[in-house]
């Protein structure tokens, strides 16, 4: 405790306001210090930055920002932030004193917890991630060490948004700073530099995976394998270390510490809502575990000036103190000494009932109000003596639209006590988009920027180009949820058909073996002295030929010879009628009836319209 007591800080007045009453704890960016409030009058917790940080004023200027991007978060499950300033050129942090042992401490006291036990920490852990990620904040640090448990019960987490401004437990790649413990760093945080709400998800995770086995997923001897190892490899299911944890907490660890970010519950809200959701239905309502009754918070407060009862205060199941002697009784006074003793049963039963008060009496249990509407969930909390406070519905694919999707606090809570609520706004959705005439590379990329996937291809024939997307099976423009998937539909370009034979037949049989192949039919007549009248004369594409399935194939059909009349050549000379036959496209036929007579045609036949070349048989005499 020398050391202690030789620190600067302790007995220090900040800024005239913030009395610094006793170390507390020393961490790589900051000593934690007791302090009191001065103008206010109460206890808090006083952050102070090492001076060899303070030096550097980008790193005093990110920290003073995200100091005042933490004091936003307004919620029972995070340390609050009250105020930020600046003392003799040391940066520090005033925060809510919360008299307690770090999660760790109990991590290392009790090997592992019970599923019961490891959810309901989570259950606030995730709450408190959960304002944080609602107000644009990322912790970037999530760990057991800033997670503190009272010994009434309460988890609350803390340091959020300083990870930026610390560079002492940090992993770094070439030229940049990466923030955050190796053991629960998410693999994009080591890989790109980046994090955000789906990085605490995963670091989240990984702490439910110690919680329930008693030890990270993965170790190594540095840090940098050990981060290659979250990177390369997807993190064991915590039944394979423990047997007997339920399934349903291995696919939700699992899904949590997903390598790939997108695979991830979107933020902390979302993860809360499926593990409040396998909590009740496997029926896992355990407390928050107690203390190890070796966690102790000590703390030292210089002699000058010191009250007894604050030089040293154990925190948890610590021993009690030296009884304290009885006053020595006077047989003069013994009136008095009975009052005195009935005053001290007295003040002892009221201590007992106020340290009942403050550990259980004034705290209830938050009925279970989801999967309710609005309204009903408004009348149970009320029949409970519970207020609601009604925060921004969130989307949601575990419960429908118009049911409460988060409730936070969840189980313990101080009579009268608000409850934060949010409503499912259903899943997100999104159109499915045209992709018409893409490709399928280029209709995949369109169809992910909507947040749509595609399960596969059908091929079929089709007009446009082989290749090209002909449409999406659901439709173009109906709405789909966020991560659902399409099948594409894929021209295999136009197919193609022989043409069957159908000249050299009569034009229904023609026609009937052209529809058999799927062929559109055209048909055309012209006159023929070679093909039977009502019989095909040609067609185009010719029988045999390839022609596009569906196409038109144009017949030409037979209406016979053409005829032209016959001359009337009765009563002509014989030369005159065979001139006259022959100029009409006739053959002349002169049968001579009677020899000496005039010369002339008296009968010719036949007489009806004929096809040229026909033989007209002439009689004369």
């Amino acid at each position: 405790m020398d050391t202690t007591l030789s620190d600067p800080m302790v007995g220090r007045l900040l800024e005239g306001r913030y009395a610094v009453e006793a170390f507390i704890a020393h961490g790589g960016m900051a000593s934690v210090y007791l302090a009191t409030d001065t103008r206010l009058d109460r206890r808090v917790a006083v952050k102070v930055m090492h001076a060899h940080l303070s030096d550097d004023p980008e790193t005093v200027a990110r920290f003073e920002r995200e100091a005042r991007s933490a004091a936003r978060l307004s919620n029972p499950d995070v340390v609050a932030v009250y105020d930020q300033g600046t003392d003799s050129g040391r940066a520090y942090l005033v925060m809510e004193f919360v008299p307690g042992a770090n999660l760790r401490a109990v991590v290392r006291d009790r090997g592992r917890l019970t599923p019961g036990e490891a959810l309901a920490v989570m259950d606030h852990v995730l709450s408190a991630l959960a304002a944080a990620h609602a107000a644009g904040l990322v912790h970037r640090d999530v760990k057991p060490e800033n997670v503190l448990v009272t010994a009434d019960g309460r988890v609350k987490v803390a340091d959020f948004g300083l990870a930026r401004a610390v560079a002492g437990t940090t992993v770094t790649t070439t030229g940049s700073v990466l923030l955050g413990t190796a053991a629960y760093l998410a693999p994009e945080q080591f890989e790109l530099g980046h994090a955000d709400a789906r990085s605490d998800v995963y670091s989240a995770g990984i702490m439910l995976f110690e919680l329930l086995t008693g030890s990270t997923p993965f170790e190594a001897d540095s840090a940098y394998a050990l981060l290659k190892m979250h990177a390369n490899q997807d993190i064991p299911a915590p039944s394979s270390r423990v047997p007997g944890i339920p399934p349903q907490l291995d696919a939700l660890v699992t899904w949590a510490a997903s390598r790939d970010p997108q695979e991830r519950p979107a933020d902390a809200g979302e993860f809360h809502s499926s593990l409040v959701d396998v909590r009740d239905r496997l029926g896992l309502h355990d407390s928050v575990p107690a203390l190890p009754t070796t966690a102790t918070t000590r703390l030292v407060r210089p002699p000058n000036g010191a009250r007894p009862d604050d030089m040293t205060r154990q925190v948890g199941r610590g021993r009690p103190g030296p009884p304290v002697a009885p006053p020595r009784k006077r047989p003069r006074r013994r009136r008095r000494g009975l009052v005195v003793t009935a005053l001290v049963a007295v003040l002892a039963l009221l201590a007992g009932l106020t340290g009942w008060w403050f550990a259980e009496g004034r705290y209830t249990k938050a009925p279970n109000v989801l999967h309710l509407s609005r309204t009903e969930a408004d009348a149970k909390l009320k029949a409970a003596g519970l207020h609601a406070r009604w925060l921004p519905s969130i989307h949601s694919t575990v419960f429908p639209t118009g049911e409460v999707a988060n409730e936070s606090p969840s189980g313990r809570i101080v009579h009268g006590g608000t409850v934060s609520l949010q409503l499912s706004a259903g899943p997100v959705t999104h159109p499915v988009p045209s992709v018409r005439t893409m490709s399928v590379t280029e209709a995949t990329a369109t169809l992910a920027a909507q947040q749509i996937q595609v399960a596969g291809t059908t091929q079929r024939y089709n007009a446009l180009p082989k290749g090209q997307v002909i449409a999406t099976q659901p439709k173009a423009g109906q709405t789909v949820d966020a991560g659902s998937s399409v099948t594409l539909i894929v021209s295999r370009g136009q197919q193609m058909v022989t043409v069957p034979p159908d000249t050299g037949m009569p034009a229904e049989q023609a026609r009937a073996a052209l529809r058999h192949a799927n062929f559109q039919i055209d048909a055309t007549q012209a006159y023929s002295n070679t093909v039977t009248q009502g019989w095909v004369i040609s067609s185009k594409p010719k029988p045999g030929l390839a022609a596009v399935k569906g196409s038109t194939v144009t017949i030409v059909i037979s209406r016979g010879p053409k005829l032209f009349p016959v001359p009337n050549v009765r009563g002509d000379s014989l030369a005159d009628a065979i001139k006259a036959i022959t100029e009409a496209g006739f053959h002349a036929d002169p049968k001579e009836f009677l020899p000496g007579g005039p010369g002339q045609v008296f009968a010719y036949s036949p007489s009806n319209p004929q096809p040229r070349g026909t033989t007209i048989v002439l009689n004369w005499y």
